[in-house]
């Protein structure tokens, strides 16, 4: 016999899917059968699977040793997994941590996800940091596992938002996809630009290219997308712009700005081969030059309550710095409050 007492992060999720996280080597078939049997019960009493789980729930699996350890699987521990993964540890610049939320600074050149099996991502880094500072457990990762909510490419720098816990995860995930934040992005273009604008257009992605195409106006399969910008310094050839992502599409920002005629300084995919090989041979610099710089968050509450009303800033990288200072293009470092 085994007995389970749902925890803050495995409440408010079916008992189906909880049992399919300690027994992941069962078949569902092999659930409702023990379940129909009484031979796992929720809170001493019988149960059908659809039972939305509270914390302090008790399920009990009336279950041999053997049975138990069958379904569930002969798993290496999970901090194993994560420190042969990362075997060189990364110190994350945490910009912002409570019980239920994890804001760090990702460096470019990391993965925000993985995009194939052996990649080691930020999620890697985070479990690694939550193991090593003791936020969560090797036991609690068996049933949960704390995930980022928003994802950069890999050669944009800037904050990335995860939820250490199953509230924080669920309300970060519905905040980013109602898009009830504010987003901003950091970014030096080509050309100058001395007003601030709202653009609207078109996106459609290539799959197999792993590239976008915008259009003004409307075409097959497109979707919308929302930018807007303001210029905060820059010279005759080059802009520093802060972004306002509204919509967030793939590559929606370096797209934009390129179809627009302000192509992101470094970025190989839509910049302009020639100030790209001038960037790369003076400053050596190989990828798109982007930064998610702040997220400015309304008034909120439960998990989010920590962030409520405020807004998480991410520094200035130090290529950006290196580069406006080689440009002699001078700007004054503060965080804008509107």
């Amino acid at each position: 016999m085994k007995k389970i007492i749902v925890s803050q992060n495995e409440a408010g999720q079916r008992m189906d899917k909880l049992l399919a996280k300690y027994l992941s080597e069962a078949p569902k078939s092999f659930f409702y059968k023990m379940l129909r049997k009484k031979n796992i019960t929720l809170n001493g009493k019988k149960a059908d699977g659809n039972e939305k789980l509270n914390v302090g729930d008790e399920i009990t699996f009336f279950l041999s040793d053997e049975t138990f350890e069958k379904f569930a699987g002969k798993k290496a521990p999970i901090s194993k997994e994560v420190s042969h993964a990362v075997k060189d540890a990364v110190k994350l610049t945490v910009l912002y941590e409570d019980e239920h939320l994890l804001f760090i600074d990702k460096p470019a050149g990391m993965l925000s996800q993985k995009a194939q099996p052996s990649d080691v991502s930020l999620n890697e880094h985070i479990l690694a940091y939550l193991l090593r500072t003791k936020a969560i457990s090797e036991e609690e990762l068996t049933s949960f596992k704390p995930s980022i909510c928003n994802r950069l490419d890999r050669n944009t720098s800037g904050i990335v938002a995860a939820g250490k816990s199953l509230k924080g995860i669920q309300q970060l995930g519905d905040m980013f996809q109602k898009r009830t934040m504010e987003k901003y992005y950091l970014t030096i273009v080509s050309g100058k630009i001395s007003e601030e604008s709202y653009v609207h257009g078109y996106l459609k992605k290539n799959e197999q290219a792993n590239q976008v195409v915008v259009k003004k106006t409307p075409f097959e399969d497109a979707k919308e997308i929302e930018t807007a910008y303001r210029p905060l310094a820059g010279n005759e050839k080059w802009t520093l712009l802060e972004v306002h992502l509204i919509t967030g599409r793939t590559h929606q920002i370096r797209a934009h700005l390129a179809s627009l005629g302000h192509p992101i300084v470094g970025d190989t995919k839509y910049g302009t081969r020639k100030i790209n090989d001038m960037v790369k041979k003076k400053y050596h610099l190989s990828a798109q030059l982007l930064h998610a710089w702040r997220m400015k968050f309304s008034d909120t509450g439960g998990a989010l309550a920590g962030v409520s009303g405020r807004q998480i800033v991410a520094p200035v990288p130090k290529k950006m710095n290196e580069i406006l200072k080689g440009e002699n293009i001078k700007w004054e470092h503060g965080v804008p409050e509107d």
